[in-house]
Parts: structure tokens; C-alpha cells; sequence
């Protein structure tokens, strides 16, 4: 989904076949050490395994952040109930949890703290612009990630052998919502607008090249940033044109008020698209009772909450634990976190050098999906769900 989507988590654990009420445990390897980088706890008993997760939690983008941590949170409190052991010892789990405000520099800063501390494994980031300079500093300290919500297909490219993505890409989302105007909706003409970002500006890209593909008119494009909140002068030039639909590449914050301001100058028949980034519940409130947010078809990575397979319980859970925060990638986490564990316990290690090729070599039954990996840590048949907007609730097109 977003441009700087970036998220971190760092753990260990054993084969939790999540939604499915399966906890497998292998036996220790005989002769197996401690893990280089666990803690043991005092009396060489119990071994702490650290999770780092990094996230937007100030600022616009705060209400992702912190629904992607919550997931994690979950996830390190389940497998603390699961009485784990790798190399001989129980195992503790630990989130240590940092902010990159969404900010490239700050999301690079924060992967070289959780480097510098050892954790044990990353999930994260975000948004693609922070996690992917933060993918480099990860490769180099020899830390597995694991990102649940960046979507740019420019973060796998390098093949570092330490990213994976278990949700699908820009390349699907952009796609798949350009094929949903041309084939089903039957739009000729769309103007394109993006936020800059590597994400905005990756899947606006991705949905423009579909687009011309398919037929469709592009008939004109224009620019923002993630930061800005009027929008006037770009949709009055964008309403000249007689476009059908209008696509954002960006996240919620910019498309709330876009929704608004289309309604105020006459644009209410006026369709608007969209990837993972506008697709939220948090957009109904920032649309302030808009119209226009019944014109919106955004796409996300993965099936609907009620199609995943541990979708519903998961679901209930989570908003019994942590209610109203709810917004998209809190299972993704969830996943991400509980993969990283699987991985260490397949392996009887918490050491990355020793884990990861486990992780490469994943088949996991989550509460998303099943997911195994590619060889460049893209994830294998990712879904995606389009969504539409009934009396304000998003809810999945059939």
C-alpha cells in the first residue's frame, strides 16, 4: 500500500498455525547452542528473543502505525503463551518498537537502532519509502524482515536475501484497479494524480501504463505531496478535462480532504480509485461526510477480513483487545510476526545467519493466508480485494 510504508518487527517462535488452533513444537537439535544474539535470562533458562518493529506512530499516518504495532503486539503475546523452546531453552518474547514518522531518513535510522541492538528479526515498515533504504541497512547487519504493508515492487528488486513482502505489490493493485474501470465500470477517460512518494508514484504509475493499455484516456496528471491538505487548484484543472474517474496514488490523510473538495466543485459523479493507502476505515471520518466517498474503489493486498482463513476470530480479537483502532495491516503484522517465529522454531534457532534460510523456505498457515515466498521474497499467488463504500463502511465488491 503506501508510499512509505514501513514497519518492523523482530522475533522467534515455533509453527503457530494461526485461526486454525494448530501450535506444533519441535524437539530441540541435539547439542544446539544459544542463539548468538538472544539474551539468556539468569540461570541460563530462559532466552529472550527481541522483536523489532518500526511504524508511523506521530503524525498523519499515526493511526496505521499504530494499528500495524497493535498486530504485532498480539502476535508476541500469543507466542508468550505457547511455551516455546528453541536450542533447549523457553523462550520470552520482546517487541522493541520505534517511529519513523513515515520519514525515509527516520525509517533508515530507526532499521540501524534495531541493528545496533540485535534484535532478533524485523517486521516492517510501512510505507515503501521508509522501508526501502531501511531494507539496505538490514541486508548489511544480516537482519530478516518481514514487511506486511509496503508495496512498491522497487523494494525486492535489489534481492537482498534478508526482505520479504507477504502482500501483493503495486504491480497487482495498480493493475487490478485499472482492468476493474476499463472492464466492469467501462471508463474511457481518468486523470492521474500522485503524492511523490515511492509508493504514490509507483502504483499511480502502475494503474496509468494499465490504463493506456486497456484504452483508456489519460487526459491529464498532476502532483502533490504527502504533507498537503488543499487540493482546489489541481482538481479545478483535473475537472476541465471531463474525466470519468480521478486515480490517487497516496494515502489517506491527502485523500479525505480531496474526496471533500471534489464534492465542493461539482465533482460528485465523479469516480475516484485507489491502492491500500486510501483504503481504510479512517478515510470515512477524514472524508467528513462526503458524498464523493461513495465514488471511491480502492484495491488492497489480500483477501477481506471475512475470506481470510483465520479472518473473523482474528478479527474479534482484535477489537476486543484494542477497539476502534482497526485500519488494514494489523493481520499482516499479526502474520509477519508469528512467520518469523515459525522460522526460528523450524530451525531450533534464533540466530538470523541460522533461521533465515528456514524463512526462505516458509509454508505457513496464517490468519491471511498461506504463505510460502519466491526466490527474490516477493510472496507466492498474493490476492487482492477491491473495496467500495456503503453508507460510509468499506466494504468489499463481489
Amino acid at each position: 500500500m503506501l508510499n512509505t510504508r514501513t514497519l518492523a518487527l523482530v522475533l522467534v517462535g515455533g509453527t503457530i498455525a494461526v485461526g486454525c488452533g494448530k501450535k506444533e513444537e519441535a524437539a530441540p537439535a541435539p547439542g544446539a547452542q544459544a542463539p548468538a544474539q538472544s539474551a539468556p535470562a539468569a540461570g541460563g533458562e530462559e532466552m529472550v528473543v527481541r522483536i523489532g518493529h518500526v511504524a508511523p506512530v506521530s503524525g498523519p499516518q499515526a493511526h496505521y502505525g499504530k494499528d500495524n504495532e497493535n498486530g504485532s503486539r498480539m502476535a508476541i503475546e500469543d507466542l508468550n503463551t505457547q511455551n516455546i523452546v528453541i536450542g533447549g531453552k523457553k523462550v520470552r518474547f520482546e517487541i522493541q518498537a520505534e517511529d519513523d514518522a513515515a520519514d525515509p531518513k527516520q525509517g533508515a535510522a530507526a532499521a540501524q537502532k534495531l541493528c545496533d541492538a540485535k534484535v532478533n528479526g524485523v517486521v516492517g515498515h510501512l510505507n515503501s519509502g521508509t522501508t526501502i533504504p531501511a531494507s539496505k541497512v538490514y541486508n548489511d547487519c544480516g537482519i530478516p524482515h518481514v514487511t506486511g504493508a509496503a508495496t512498491n515492487p522497487d523494494l525486492t528488486k535489489p534481492g537482498y536475501k534478508t526482505t520479504f513482502r507477504i502482500i501483493a505489490n503495486d504491480l497487482a493493485l495498480g493493475a487490478g484497479l485499472a482492468n476493474y474501470a476499463a472492464d466492469t465500470l467501462k471508463l474511457k477517460k481518468v486523470a492521474v494524480v500522485d503524492d511523490r512518494t515511492a509508493y504514490g508514484q509507483g502504483v499511480a504509475d502502475v494503474f496509468k501504463k494499465t490504463a493506456l493499455a486497456k484504452g483508456m484516456q489519460v487526459v491529464d496528471e498532476q502532483f502533490t505531496t504527502d504533507k498537503a491538505t488543499d487540493f482546489m487548484a489541481i482538481l479545478t484543472a483535473i475537472k476541465a478535462k471531463g474525466p470519468d474517474a480521478v486515480f490517487y496514488g497516496g494515502m489517506d490523510p491527502q485523500a479525505g480532504p480531496m474526496l471533500r473538495q471534489m464534492e465542493q466543485l461539482g465533482l460528485s459523479n465523479v469516480k475516484y480509485f485507489g491502492g491500500d493507502g486510501i483504503c481504510t476505515a479512517e478515510i470515512a471520518k477524514l472524508a467528513a461526510g462526503a458524498k464523493t466517498l461513495g465514488n471511491v474503489v480502492c484495491a488492497e493486498g489480500g483477501s477481506s477480513i471475512q475470506k481470510m482463513p483465520g479472518g473473523p476470530d482474528w478479527k474479534a480479537r482484535y477489537d476486543a483487545k484494542y477497539p476502534g483502532q482497526f485500519q488494514v495491516y494489523s493481520p499482516y503484522t499479526y502474520d509477519a510476526t508469528m512467520l518469523l517465529a515459525d522460522a526460528m522454531k523450524r530451525a531450533d534457532s534464533a540466530d538470523p545467519k541460522v533461521y533465515l534460510p528456514k524463512l526462505a523456505e516458509s509454508d505457513y498457515k496464517g490468519v491471511t493466508a498461506n504463505i510460502q515466498f519466491e526466490p527474490n521474497g516477493e510472496m507466492k499467488n498474493a490476492a487482492i480485494t477491491l473495496y467500495k463504500y456503503e453508507d460510509g463502511k468499506k466494504t468489499p465488491i463481489e
